[in-house]
């Protein structure tokens, strides 16, 4: 068994998260079963995240923050420990990803990972067959919080159509798949085109690709193989993917239409209409 006091807090976020929640909770006076019935969870949950045998949640964060009066320390720190559960090869992208300004990319197999919900990602993720499915998922889930901060990154998402009609976990998988992607329609920070099969031959044939622009840093251009991420800011590839990606909007459907597009697939495809139910009630 781990002993708690032989843990290094410096060895990872999780291990820093299970010491501050050991730390905090013995101040307060509780034990692990105390503590576990005041934020809704067993005594062997607690002893496991202080042992960094398991990876908190956002709601046990929260949870434990306000029943040790830890002043959203907990809430802090699992940004870091989400982030840390990444593959090692995609830490810098993500970390790259939440400071930029202004964020392009095209798709051409799937939904962009900042706009995919959590049955999607967990289908997608799957395919990797990682040993911790769970805290990627949960990871994944965790990026997508720069979309709801006070001044969020300009997301701008080229879709391939394909992505629409590949039926990623099943069909009721990609009803809320779409129906999510809808949902971003009267989000002003948030714009989704998507590239038609009519567009033929195209400026990206070759796959999808990531462009994170910064304020008062140079942009940086992101591409990903079978095994691993690749990023540079070579001032000719930045501005190949700009010219790239300038014609891929050009060719792409206005928004407006391109949701038209995603809501006739939905339809037609996985037999759903947004607001049905609302208008039968009605």
């Amino acid at each position: 068994m781990v002993n708690i006091r032989d843990l290094d807090p410096s060895a990872s976020p999780l291990d820093y998260f299970g010491s501050e929640l050991r730390r905090l909770r013995e101040s307060a006076g509780l034990n692990q079963k105390q503590l576990g019935s005041i934020v809704f969870c067993t005594g062997s949950l607690i002893g496991q995240i202080e042992t960094a045998k398991k990876v908190p949640t956002r709601e046990f964060a929260e949870r434990v923050d306000m029943a040790l009066g830890a002043d959203g320390t907990f809430g802090r720190l699992l940004g870091l420990v989400l982030r840390n559960q990444l593959p090692h090869w995609f830490q810098p992208f993500a970390e790259m990803e939440a400071q930029a300004s202004y964020i392009s990319t095209y798709q051409a197999q799937m939904v962009y990972g900042l706009l995919q919900t959590e049955e999607y990602a967990r289908s997608v993720l799957a395919t990797g067959m990682p040993n911790r499915l769970d805290e990627l998922v949960a990871a994944r889930m965790e990026r997508q919080r720069i979309l709801k901060r006070e001044r969020p990154p300009l997301a701008w998402v080229i879709l391939d159509e394909a992505a629409l009609y590949r039926p990623v976990g099943g069909r009721e998988a990609m009803r809320k798949q779409l129906t999510h992607l809808l949902s971003y329609l009267d989000r002003r920070w948030v714009r989704i085109q998507v590239l038609p099969f009519d567009a033929g031959e195209h400026a990206s044939l070759i796959g999808s690709f990531t462009s994170l622009r910064f304020e008062g840093d140079p942009d940086v251009v992101y591409t990903e193989d079978l095994i691993s991420g690749h990023m540079t800011a070579n001032p000719d590839t930045v501005r190949e993917a700009a010219l790239r990606y300038a014609h891929l909007q050009a060719a792409a459907l206005a928004v407006e239409d391109s949701a038209e597009l995603i809501t006739r697939v939905m339809e037609e495809r996985y037999g759903d209409r947004p607001g049905a139910a609302q208008r039968a009630v009605a």
